[in-house]
């Protein structure tokens, strides 16, 4: 009598072993999603909605043209505005002109007899500048009107810089989507870290064609934002992989949850830094969508290039490069040896 052996299709040896972890592995998994849901959900309402919440001045530098004792400048720094605002003090309006135009301050009050006069930048960050206009309102002596000049506007196609602040998110996105390609795909070493750098690029050209040939928030040298653009997505895509090239494939994760999700909403982009609580403030700097906006601001909109801000972007970019290569010879080195 002979008998005939079946062998079972390889999803069913596959649906085997997955029933063979018993229930309670199932529990566990079915537990795991039910806590990492809700906690996921806090971490990002507390990411986003805790420094909108806290949003009020903070040292937020200001310039003063007044003589000594003046009203509107004793309100302005004495008092609940004295925690508020940095002032710096100039001693005419052309000084204090120039400090608002290179973004030594927000905005600048001028006191003389002729009037009071309030400049803003709106360009700088049109959240502060309204709200230069509310304080100074509010300060004024009665029967005091203010002049309000906008030193450096906003572009007409973004007069509230809503559009200016939407491209960071986008941006951010792009580069951990690079990352995640890369890796996925499983280019390492030098190959993957030339990859990156040619995406980033490339993202950085559309963008400036988006931005500002086309929708024309941007107004300042194309190239050069081209390159604070391309620069910005290199620095997430760069320290993403690296990420991933040291701790594997979770590193997308833990690099898009710090730069994503605590880089956007810590950035400042929406408001100011100086707007937002010192820590958040300081760390949003730090981290590539904060540095960001503030190098796009200058280049676009003050056509200089802050020193800063490009020291953080290359910075991330430089190191996550460095750890994508010696990832790579690594993976190598162990792939020679199991040979």
């Amino acid at each position: 009598m002979s008998t005939t052996r079946t062998t079972p299709p390889p999803a069913a040896t596959e649906a085997a072993a997955h029933d063979s972890k018993g229930p309670g592995d199932a529990r566990r998994r079915l537990v795991a999603v039910l806590l990492a849901a809700p906690l996921i959900a806090a971490l990002a309402l507390w990411a986003f909605a805790w420094p909108a919440a806290r949003t009020a001045p903070r040292d937020l530098p200001v310039g003063l043209v007044a003589p000594a004792g003046a009203p509107v400048a004793e309100r302005l720094t004495t008092g609940p505005a004295e925690d508020s605002f940095d002032v710096h003090r100039y001693q005419d309006a052309d000084a204090a002109r120039a400090a608002v135009e290179d973004r030594e301050v927000y905005g600048a009050l001028i006191a003389s007899p002729r009037g009071t006069e309030l400049l803003t930048a709106s360009a700088a960050s049109p959240a502060v500048a309204q709200l230069l206009e509310r304080t100074v309102a509010a300060q004024a002596p009665p029967g005091t009107a203010v002049r309000t000049t906008d030193v450096v506007p906003l572009p007409d196609t973004d007069p509230r810089g809503a559009a200016f602040a939407a491209g960071a998110l986008p941006l951010a996105l792009a580069g951990v989507a690079a990352a995640a390609l890369v890796t996925l795909l499983g280019l390492a070493g030098g190959r993957a870290a030339g990859a990156l750098a040619a995406a980033a690029a490339l993202v950085g050209l559309t963008a400036a064609a988006v931005q500002h040939s086309w929708l024309g928030v941007l107004t300042g040298n194309w190239w050069a934002e081209a390159g604070v653009l391309g620069l910005t997505v290199l620095a997430v895509a760069a320290a993403a992989a690296g990420t991933a090239a040291v701790l594997g494939p979770r590193g997308l994760g833990l690099a898009a949850f710090v730069l994503v999700l605590l880089g956007n909403p810590f950035s400042g982009v929406t408001s100011a830094p100086e707007l937002l609580p010192s820590a958040v403030a300081w760390i949003g700097q730090l981290l590539p969508p904060g540095a960001s906006g503030a190098l796009l601001r200058s280049v676009s909109y003050f056509g200089s290039a802050a020193a800063a801000p490009t020291l953080v972007l290359s910075a991330w970019a430089l190191l996550g490069l460095t750890a994508v290569v010696l990832g790579g010879r690594r993976h190598h080195r162990a792939a020679a040896g199991a040979r």
